[in-house]
């Protein structure tokens, strides 16, 4: 008899991936498929259909799960907005998939299920209470308390990137000036440096003076964001994730230093500071624990 599954699903402004997941986290199939240009929502979710439809052609498929590149509202129906996507504003996502295929279907912002598939299969998956960062074009996060997303009363918590760290700092697009993501993304790395992330990190493995003492002070203005996020949290893990935590054996040591130095013991107890394990599939894995929270409601 076939095992009950759901399915997961990473929109990106380029690329679609699904996967299919017993409960206990086996993926037993996925896909990825070109993200239709323009990404109106109506090409999309076509193509989701089609795609979905491949996939569940053995399997009994009880939920869909779906992480997009913007915010949701706050019971996982509709997405406000979808970043680098043609005309995507207040889109019905959920309802639409629903009436197309009949399966119940949630969503949720991208970064939040890339913080769920780490919590659930990744390098989150012994701890209850996390936070993941996800430091790439800009600064993502997610929150984990007691082994379940929190996205606050609105749908809208956890946008840890837009922390104030600089009061006077660059002028974000949130409309706050030097926050997180000003420092911390590879936009900023550009900006301060003319480099991209990974020639820095290559520089940096070859002994390069000037790569080591930048990731050293991006260690250390990462640790001083950190700790205004663990004084309000006191995560037992924080895991980082996004493009630029191919570095991380190169500004974690700062990063642990500032962290140490900015906060109480009694609020940093035990923390660990973990890099993601799950790449560019913590999205869809994320989404399909999304799914199968859904299912187990």
């Amino acid at each position: 008899m076939e095992k009950p599954s759901v399915i997961g699903l990473d929109l990106g402004g380029t690329a679609i991936k699904l996967g299919q997941f017993l409960e206990d986290g086996t993926c037993i199939n996925s896909l990825t498929v070109d993200t239709p240009q323009p990404s109106t929502p109506e090409a999309v979710i076509n193509t989701m259909i089609e795609a979905i439809a491949q996939l569940r052609e053995e399997q009994n498929c009880l939920a869909l799960g779906i992480g997009t590149p913007g915010p949701a509202d706050k019971d996982g129906r509709i997405a406000k907005v979808a970043i680098n996507l043609a005309g995507w504003q207040d889109v019905p996502l959920a309802d639409w998939l629903e009436q197309k295929t009949g399966i119940p279907t949630i969503i949720a912002n991208d970064a939040n299920c890339a913080g769920l598939g780490e919590a659930w299969l990744g390098a989150g998956r012994d701890y209850k209470n996390l936070i993941m960062l996800t430091l790439g074009t800009g600064v993502g996060g997610a929150i984990i308390l007691n082994g379940h997303l929190f996205t606050g009363h609105l749908g809208a918590a956890g946008e840890l990137g837009l922390i104030t760290l600089n009061f006077d700092g660059p002028v974000c697009n949130s409309g706050n000036n030097g926050s997180l993501e000003q420092y911390g993304s590879i936009q900023a790395i550009r900006r301060m440096t003319g480099k991209e992330p990974a020639e820095l990190g290559k520089l940096a493995e070859k002994g390069d003076t000037e790569a080591l003492e930048f990731w050293q002070s991006y260690g250390s203005l990462l640790g001083a964001g950190l700790a205004s996020l663990i004084y309000v949290l006191t995560p037992e893990a924080i895991v980082i994730g996004g493009g630029i935590s191919g570095s991380t054996k190169f500004f974690f040591p700062a990063t642990r230093q500032e962290i140490e130095r900015r906060v109480l013991p009694s609020s940093r107890e035990n923390l660990q500071l973990l890099t993601a394990k799950l790449g560019n599939q913590a999205g869809m894995v994320g989404a399909a624990k999304l799914a199968w929270e859904l299912v187990n409601k």
